[in-house]
C-alpha cells in the first residue's frame, strides 16, 4: 500500500468517524480518497480553525479520534487555534498536514517552516513521514491522542510519501485505563464515611460513557449537592433535585461549597477552573483518569484510572448525608437569581431571556437540539439557564475559551446526530470570527439554528476596561445585519428586537429543519452585574 492508504488503514482501525479540513495539493487529495475507500467521510470546512473545532466536537460526542486535514504552510498556521482548542478541551484529534518530501526540501523555501515545531506546544506527539513510515506515524499519533490526558497529535505527510510504497501500519491497540488501586478506593470510602456534608463536582471526564450514571448514583445515595463544570453540563440534569449549579471556581457557587466538609472532584480537570485562588477549606477527594497536579490545592486523596468503578463501589456503601433536598433547592435558586439578566432599560432583549425563550421554542415545536455556546459575555446566561439533560447537551470551549467556537461546534453536532440537530448561541464578535462556516452549514443543509446575541460590541472586554480612557470605537463596531449574510449563503434568517419577535422567529427557524439564523438585538447592560456575581 502507499503512504496515504497506510494512514487511512490506521485511522479506520481506530474507529475514526470523519475527517474535517481544507485541502491543498501534495498529500491532501490522496488521503481524502484513501479515507473514502475505508468508509471515513471527509467534510469540507471553510476555515482550518473551524475544521479543528468541528473535529474536537465530534471527538467529544463520539469518544473516538477525529481527523483534521490541512495543506502545508498557511494551512498549518491557520489550524493553530482549532488545535489549541482541542488540546485544552482534552479532545483526541489527529492533524494531518501536507509537508515537503526529501527531494523537494533540498531546494524549497516557499511556504517552508518547521510545522512540527510550531504545533509541538499544543500536540501530544509530532510524527513525520519523512522520518518514519506513514502508517507507523499515524498509529503513534493515535496512541498519543488517546493517552491521558487526551489531546491532539500531529502527522506530517508529504505528497511524495503519500504515494510511495510503505509497510502496512502496526496493529492498533487503543490505550486503556487501569482499574483504581483497591487500597485507595478503600481509603476514599473511609474519608467519605466521615463526612456529613459532602459536595460532588463533576467535570469533563465524567462525560465518558457510563460515568454520568455513576456520578448520579453516588449523589443520590448520599443525597448531597452535585455541581457540574461547563463541560459536564447534563451529567447531572439541571432538573434533578440534587443539582447544585455550575462550578467554575468563582463566587456564585461558593455559598454551597463553603458548607461542605468534603469536596469530591469527579473527573473535574483543573483546566476547567477560572484562574483564581481556591476558595474552600474542605478536604478534597479527587477522582481522575491519570495523576495530575492540582495547583489550586493539593487533594487529601487522589484515585486514578477507570474511576467510575470506584464511584459505583462507594455509592453501594454510602450513607445518607446531612443535606436535605430543600436546602439544596434553596442554594440553587439563590445561585440562579444572582445570575439573572433583568431588563436593563436599553433597546433589545435581555441575554437570559434569549436563552430561556430559545429553549421554550424548542419545547413548543418538539425539537431537542444540542446547543453550542461561544466565548463572550453571553456565555454566562447561556451556560446558566440552558437546561441540559444528558452529557453533550451543551458544547463549549472552556479550557481555551476561544471565540468562534460555537458555530463550527454546532455544525459537528448536527453532523453527529442529524435528527437532533443543533443550536449555536454566539455573540456577534464570535460569529464574525467564524462567518465563513455559515456557508458550510448552508451547503450541508444541516438542521441548525444560529442565535446571535447582537450588541455590536465586545461586551466582556468592555466590562473589563474599568476607568481606562480608550480610543473611540476600540471595543465596538457598527451593528452587522447577520440575517442578510445568512440569506446570502442560502440559509433562512430573521431579525428580532423584542421577546415576541424572537419567540416567533425561533419557532419558525426550528420548524424549517434547515440552516437558519436569528439575529437578536441584545441588551448588554446587565452583563457587568452578572459577571460580578459569578466571579466575585
Amino acid at each position: 500500500m502507499n503512504g496515504a492508504e497506510a494512514v487511512a488503514v490506521a485511522f479506520a482501525a481506530a474507529g475514526m468517524p470523519a475527517i474535517f479540513g481544507v485541502p491543498g495539493g501534495g498529500s491532501s487529495l490522496d488521503l481524502i480518497a484513501a479515507a473514502k475507500a475505508r468508509g471515513i467521510p471527509f467534510h469540507l470546512a471553510r476555515t482550518e480553525s473551524g475544521a479543528g473545532i468541528m473535529a474536537l466536537t465530534l471527538a467529544e460526542l463520539s469518544h473516538r479520534p477525529v481527523g483534521v486535514l490541512v495543506t502545508r504552510g498557511p494551512g498549518v498556521s491557520n489550524a493553530a487555534n482549532g488545535i489549541a482548542d482541542a488540546s485544552l478541551e482534552r479532545a483526541p484529534v489527529v492533524l494531518v498536514a501536507d509537508g515537503f518530501g526529501k527531494a523537494e526540501a533540498r531546494f524549497a523555501t516557499h511556504q517552508l517552516f518547521d510545522q512540527a515545531a510550531m504545533m509541538a506546544p499544543v500536540t501530544r506527539a509530532q510524527q513525520r513521514s519523512q522520518d518514519v513510515p506513514a502508517g507507523a506515524a499515524a498509529v503513534e499519533a493515535l496512541s498519543a491522542a488517546l493517552s491521558e490526558p487526551r489531546g491532539p497529535a500531529y502527522v506530517e505527510l508529504s505528497g511524495e510519501d503519500a504515494r510511495a510504497e510503505v509497510p502496512a501500519p502496526p496493529a492498533w491497540t487503543p490505550p486503556r485505563l487501569n482499574p483504581p488501586d483497591h487500597a485507595l478506593v478503600a481509603e476514599a470510602g473511609r474519608l467519605l464515611s466521615g463526612a456529613r456534608r459532602p459536595v460532588l463536582i463533576a467535570g469533563l471526564e465524567a462525560t465518558a460513557p457510563g460515568r454520568a450514571e455513576a456520578v448520579r448514583a453516588l449523589a443520590e445515595a448520599l443525597c448531597c449537592p452535585a455541581l457540574v463544570t461547563y463541560k459536564a453540563k447534563g451529567v447531572v440534569p439541571d432538573a434533578h433535585p440534587l443539582f447544585g449549579g455550575v462550578f467554575t471556581g468563582g463566587e456564585a457557587e461558593a455559598p454551597i461549597l463553603r458548607e461542605a466538609d468534603l469536596i469530591l472532584l469527579l473527573g473535574a480537570d483543573p483546566i476547567e477552573f477560572i484562574p483564581q485562588p481556591w476558595r474552600f477549606d474542605a478536604p478534597i477527594l479527587d477522582f481522575a483518569n491519570a495523576e495530575r497536579s492540582l495547583e489550586y490545592r493539593a487533594p487529601t486523596l487522589q484515585v486514578t484510572g477507570a474511576w467510575e468503578a470506584a464511584v459505583e463501589a462507594l455509592a453501594g456503601k454510602a450513607g445518607r448525608s446531612g443535606w436535605t433536598e430543600g436546602c439544596i433547592a434553596c442554594h440553587r435558586e439563590t445561585w440562579l437569581a444572582a445570575l439573572e439578566n433583568g431588563p436593563g432599560g436599553n433597546l433589545g432583549i435581555s441575554p437570559s431571556a434569549i436563552v430561556r425563550l430559545a429553549q421554550a421554542a424548542c419545547r413548543e415545536v418538539g425539537a431537542d437540539p444540542r446547543v453550542a455556546v461561544d466565548a463572550g459575555a453571553h456565555m454566562f446566561p447561556s451556560t446558566t439557564f440552558w437546561q441540559a439533560e444528558r452529557p453533550g447537551d451543551l458544547l463549549i470551549s472552556n479550557g481555551l475559551a476561544s471565540m468562534g467556537h460555537a458555530l463550527p461546534a454546532a455544525i459537528a453536532a448536527a453532523i453527529h446526530d442529524p435528527a437532533r440537530g443543533a443550536i449555536a448561541l454566539t455573540g456577534d464578535g464570535g460569529l464574525l470570527m467564524a462567518l465563513g462556516e455559515l456557508a458550510t452549514a448552508a451547503a450541508m443543509g444541516l438542521r441548525l439554528v444560529v442565535v446571535v446575541f447582537n450588541d455590536a460590541t465586545l461586551s466582556l472586554i468592555d466590562i473589563k476596561k474599568g476607568g481606562r480612557d480608550l480610543p473611540s470605537r476600540s471595543l465596538d463596531w457598527p451593528e452587522a445585519d447577520f440575517a442578510q449574510v445568512m440569506r446570502g449563503f442560502g440559509g433562512e434568517a430573521w431579525r428580532a428586537s423584542s421577546e415576541a419577535e424572537f419567540s416567533d422567529a425561533m419557532r419558525e427557524a426550528l420548524a424549517s429543519g434547515r440552516p437558519a439564523l436569528v439575529d437578536a438585538r441584545c441588551d448588554p447592560s446587565s452583563y457587568g452585574r452578572q459577571i460580578k456575581a459569578l466571579r466575585g
